[in-house]
């Protein structure tokens, strides 16, 4: 191509489309961009694990602020508590009475029944103390007399019991100072226990009288595209929870009754206590009532003998049975369905973080994560356990198990 001066032609560059390299795909090269030198998989697992990173960073972001209002958040956790328990009384007495009134006496039913059932614990151990310390002078007597007996695989001596028995007694005297502080720190946790229960009361009492109008409020400060969901979690949220709350009150009287008669008939000292305590142990799924039922075999082998505690013993693995193939189906049917290895999981994760606090809200928060989860996600066709298996186990034969691997 050449302009009227006659100059030397010059010509009109077209860009290229980029060269395509094996598989059909554009050379970035082109671009100015290098090709990945990281493998898709690697790719993708690092994906994965910045994400997993940036969710436990906010889990523990949750945990470090619940901490620092540990008061205000168990405080809220036992107003939920009270309220799912309360409510069905609420519900009875809201229809011959208002609301308000309903409320009240649903709380005042409450105390009463707690206060009712520690005074007559209180009454039970007064009445049983002297015969308990005989009895226990002369279990005590028996029980070191067995072990001098030389009926166990080892041989304890009266010099070694004496022994250790000092060495009790020298360690409190050398840790006194330790100790007396360590009452007096407790004494400022008896206080904010009850501070955590006036305020999870006042709360309760806002929450079974306003509850429906409180949740129509917090929904109405969202966006309206929101609402759906935020409703959706809720509903979910709160039938588990409740649902789980109610059905660990009744197994939990249930299991206190039964040991109470269990005790009664093998005459157990301190029966009423000792129910009482299985009755609270029964919040911390799988071990608390068992522990408790331990200190009543102790309580019989000191005060009774060893049948008698023998005889606990199987009257514990009775309850037991009893609790998980009777009382947690049908009690908790389906609105609480979670395998016993997840249950046993979240309490030795809540112990191990939070104490006993952790140990009793682990189950309830896992349950609730799990019901709001399972309403929200998208779940794919099921694969039955052969379907799932069928290329894990094994094949007959060599030959074929070699087929089986090279085809994969």
């Amino acid at each position: 191509m050449t302009d009227g001066a006659g100059e030397r032609p010059t010509r009109a560059y077209v860009a290229a489309p980029p060269r395509k390299v094996a598989g059909g795909r554009r050379n970035p090269s082109v671009y100015g961009i290098e090709e990945p030198t990281a493998p898709r998989w690697l790719r993708s697992l690092a994906g994965v694990s910045w994400r997993l990173i940036v969710v436990v960073m906010a889990v523990s972001l949750v945990f470090f602020a619940v901490w620092h209002v540990v008061l205000v958040f168990v405080s809220l956790f036992l107003a939920f508590v009270f309220t799912a328990v309360l409510r069905p009384l609420v519900v009875l007495f809201s229809k011959v009475m208002p609301r308000g009134l309903a409320t009240g006496l649903a709380i005042a039913t409450g105390i009463l029944f707690f206060l009712g059932l520690l005074t007559y614990v209180g009454f039970s151990i007064v009445n049983q103390w002297d015969d308990l310390s005989e009895k226990f002078s002369t279990g005590i007597t028996q029980i070191t007399d067995f072990l001098e007996s030389g009926k166990l695989p080892f041989t304890i001596t009266s010099d070694q019991i004496a022994k250790w028995i000092d060495s009790a007694q020298e360690w409190v005297q050398s840790h006194s100072g330790e100790l007396a502080s360590e009452a007096a720190a407790r004494l400022g946790s008896v206080v904010e226990v009850f501070t955590a229960l006036a305020l999870a009361i006042f709360l309760t009492v806002f929450f079974l009288a306003r509850g429906q109008e409180m949740w129509t409020w917090f929904l109405n400060q969202l966006p309206a595209r929101s609402r759906d969901v935020w409703q959706v979690v809720g509903g979910a949220g709160w039938y588990t929870f409740s649902g789980y709350t109610r059905g660990t009150v009744l197994i939990a009287l249930t299991d206190g009754a039964l040991a109470f008669i269990l005790l009664l008939i093998l005459g157990v000292p301190l029966a009423a206590p000792l129910a009482v305590l299985v009755f609270i142990g029964a919040f911390i799924p799988l071990v608390g009532a068992p522990a408790a039922m331990v200190i009543a075999m102790i309580v019989a082998l000191a005060a009774n003998g060893f049948w008698s505690a023998v005889f606990v013993g199987v009257g514990i693995a009775l309850i037991g049975q009893f609790e998980g193939h009777i009382l947690q189906p049908f009690v908790m049917g389906k609105q609480v369905s979670i395998h016993p290895v997840v249950i046993a999981l979240a309490v030795t994760t809540g112990t191990l973080t939070g104490g006993l606090l952790g140990a009793v809200i682990a189950v309830p928060l896992v349950a609730v994560s799990w019901a709001i989860f399972s309403r929200l996600r998208t779940m794919d066709p099921p694969m039955s356990v052969e379907e799932a298996v069928e290329d894990v186990e094994p094949v007959d034969g060599d030959d074929a198990s070699d087929d089986s691997v090279a085809k994969h």
